[in-house]
């Protein structure tokens, strides 16, 4: 039986769409395998680092340091826990605030290096959310033996992947923190939120000095 035109245009259109799912699924997969070995290789770095007895705690630090700067998209989380009060901000008080923020992410999370117990790290699974982000699951083992979910949220950025986003069963902190933030600026304006950390990061550098 022949074919007749309209039903062969619809068969060739069927399979060129087919052909175009089957590729961008497999795109999509690929970049889902390179975003889960981004977060492993970060991870294990992390891990490294932390466990590395030749390095003093001070040296440790400045690696663990190093690697959350380069990891994550510092500059990106801070815009988005500020909110509203970045579109009203002066040049000058967004440049304080970056610089700040900045400090204030990698001291907080570079002063909690000696909390590590003897944790393990495995990369369970990745998949892309939208267009533009993956999330990639792990499962991080405590030496007490209570095993916890942590879900990375990765975007492409600047031909680099970055993390954005770190949700810990469930709980996304730079969602937490952007609701700490507005709690202070609530109150304060933006430069009490300046003013704070200012005064934390401080702080956290006299505590960090004495150890």
């Amino acid at each position: 039986m022949k074919m007749n035109r309209k039903m062969f245009i619809r068969r060739v259109v069927f399979s060129a769409l087919f052909v175009a799912l089957i590729a961008a699924g497999n795109a999509a997969l690929a970049s889902s395998q390179d975003v889960a070995q981004f977060v492993d290789r970060l991870g294990k770095q992390t891990i490294e680092t932390l466990r590395a007895p030749e390095l003093s705690l001070g040296q440790r630090k400045d690696r663990f340091r190093g690697l959350l700067a380069r990891g994550f998209d510092i500059p990106f989380i801070g815009r988005f826990v500020i909110g509203r009060y970045w579109r009203a901000a002066t040049p000058g008080q967004r440049g304080e605030y970056l610089a700040l923020y900045s400090e204030f992410f990698l001291q907080t999370y570079a002063s909690r290096i000696g909390d590590y117990a003897g944790q393990s790290f495995a990369v369970t699974g990745a998949r892309a959310v939208n267009a533009k982000d993956f999330v990639v699951r792990t499962e991080i083992d405590r030496a007490a033996g209570r095993r916890f979910t942590t879900d990375w949220r990765v975007r492409l950025i600047d031909g680099r992947y970055r993390v954005i986003d770190i949700m810990v069963e469930g709980i996304s902190m730079a969602v937490t923190q952007r609701s700490e933030f507005a709690s202070v600026a609530r109150r304060g304006g933006l430069e009490g939120l300046l003013m704070i950390l200012r005064d934390r990061t401080m702080k956290i550098s006299e505590i960090a000095s004495l150890n």
